[in-house]
């Protein structure tokens, strides 16, 4: 089941796998970073070292060509030992060039009485000398000026190239320690990041482990994964989400098993009835008479039931039920609504009042609202008290109208108003019975409330009375409904 959960899932989006990748660029780029600066670093260090030293061994030899007059007479083997001496022992080459741009001397023996014209030579006679490192060929090359002792002129040029072999060499044996140390470093990270992003994930893996428990059926245990701040918040969250869930699935079971209740009532009633008018063979016509008087109305019940039902399901598919959303006077919408219950109210000895405060027109569905406001003025008529009174107000403001129903009834005890929204509930079950209520009726006028992105509350003080207090925006925020509106303001002025 595990597997099949996450055979598509795309492994480059794996949290542990970034963890992983983050930790491995964090160890090891740093690593070969700080070698190749170590590397250049010593590089720059040597080579500058190297070229001080042989610079300053240089201007002394330049001193001591001077001194012996060798610019004029090559003859001195003392120069000569200790130009064969430095060349050995940096490895080089130094040739020496006279004022006429002539190459007197060549440790090499190559270019000996050669005349030496390049820029490095011309410049260091105006006192410029000039350093070349070539890499790709391994050598520096640089000039010294030889200076008369009396005038300072430059008399003559010390042009050395001296091999940087050794600090090659140096490098590359650096270079290898180097990459062992990296490779070293990278096995480390690898393995660090391994470790890390598998104790990372870890309570992540055993937060969806649980939850595919308790999705199979196989627990119905709280999930608790306390290893991290985070974990345990989705681990609280999940527990939240199970107990609104059963709790819904709870609702869902109740609801089933009331629906069932109440559509077995009537048809239980009436087979009981018929029953008894078979097996009376002899029953006289009055008994006929009262037995399907009684059998018509369990059958008016059983519809009744039947539409209440209907029209809450039809209340919830607010998504494939488009409102028919209109500019209704709702002053004359509640003065409709009240008469078509005064017959109810009239048997039940209640007096209907209608309280209008000010003018209102909004954009709503008037059949839908109407619907709403008749449930909750019927229930406030068959819960009352013989010689009671209902009244009804309609008001605005500069966004919301209310209609407040108002009642001298038997009131609703403090506990249970947390519930008289729900599906079949009743407060009172023997009245509720008596007077013929589904229990569906603030179920329906919540509904329709809602779908105009309305409130509806209640306050009552048991053996009192009740307030039902509706608000609805003046303007539609659904906009789907933009057009209908639009259409009925065309068709207002056509008519007009």
């Amino acid at each position: 089941m595990f597997r099949e959960r996450f055979a598509n899932i795309n492994p480059f989006r794996s949290l542990g796998l970034r963890i992983f990748l983050i930790i491995c660029l964090v160890g090891i780029l740093p690593v070969m970073l700080l070698r190749s600066i170590i590397l250049r670093s010593y590089e720059t260090r040597a080579l500058s070292v190297r070229v001080s030293e042989i610079q300053n061994q240089c201007t002394i030899l330049a001193n001591h060509l001077v001194t012996y007059g060798y610019l004029t007479d090559q003859s001195s083997e003392t120069v000569n030992a200790e130009l064969e001496q430095f060349s050995a022992l940096y490895d080089g080459r130094i040739m020496v060039i006279d004022g006429d741009l002539k190459i007197i001397k060549d440790t090499y023996s190559i270019s000996q009485g050669k005349i030496m014209i390049s820029e490095e030579i011309l410049r260091c006679f105006d006192k410029t000398s000039i350093s070349r490192h070539d890499r790709k060929n391994r050598y520096i090359e640089f000039t010294t000026p030889i200076n008369d002792i009396e005038t300072g002129s430059v008399i003559g040029v010390i042009l050395t190239s001296v091999s940087t072999d050794n600090i090659a060499e140096t490098i590359k044996i650096m270079s290898r320690k180097a990459y062992l140390f990296t490779i070293i470093a990278a096995v480390l990270t690898v393995c660090f990041g391994v470790f890390v992003s598998i104790n990372l994930i870890k309570p992540f893996r055993e937060v969806n482990m649980a939850l595919i428990r308790v999705e199979e059926g196989f627990t119905d245990d709280k999930v608790s994964v306390p290893a991290y701040n985070e974990t345990m918040v989705i681990s609280e969250s999940f527990n939240r989400l199970m107990e609104k869930m059963k709790t819904l699935e709870a609702s869902r079971q109740e609801f089933v098993s009331n629906v069932s209740h109440e559509l077995k009532t009537p048809i239980t009633s009436m087979k009981v009835l018929a029953d008894s008018l078979i097996q009376n063979d002899d029953a006289p016509v009055e008994i006929y008479r009262e037995f399907m008087k009684d059998i018509t109305e369990e059958i008016d019940r059983e519809d009744k039931i039947i539409n209440d039902l209907l029209s809450l399901v039809k209340l919830d598919r607010t998504s494939n039920d488009l409102m028919n959303i209109t500019n209704v006077d709702v002053n004359k919408m509640v003065e409709d609504v009240l008469k078509r219950v005064r017959p109810i109210a009239d048997k039940e000895k209640v007096d209907l009042i209608l309280e209008s405060i000010r003018p209102v027109t909004a954009q709503i569905d008037e059949i839908k609202l109407s619907l709403a406001v008749m449930n909750v003025v019927e229930n406030a008529i068959k819960y009352n008290k013989e010689n009671g009174w209902v009244r009804v107000a309609v008001d605005a403001d500069h966004q919301f109208f209310t209609i407040t129903v108002s009642d001298s009834g038997i009131g609703i005890p403090e506990e249970s108003l947390a519930h008289i929204y729900e599906r079949f509930y009743r407060v009172d079950k023997s009245h509720s019975r008596m007077i013929g209520g589904t229990g569906l009726g603030l179920a329906i006028a919540r509904n329709a409330i809602l779908m105009h992105d309305g409130a509806i509350r209640a306050e009552s003080t048991e053996g009192v009375g009740t307030s039902f207090i509706i608000k609805v925006p003046l303007k539609s925020l659904n906009v789907t409904t933009a057009g209908s509106i639009k259409d009925n303001e065309e068709t207002e002025e056509e008519e007009k």
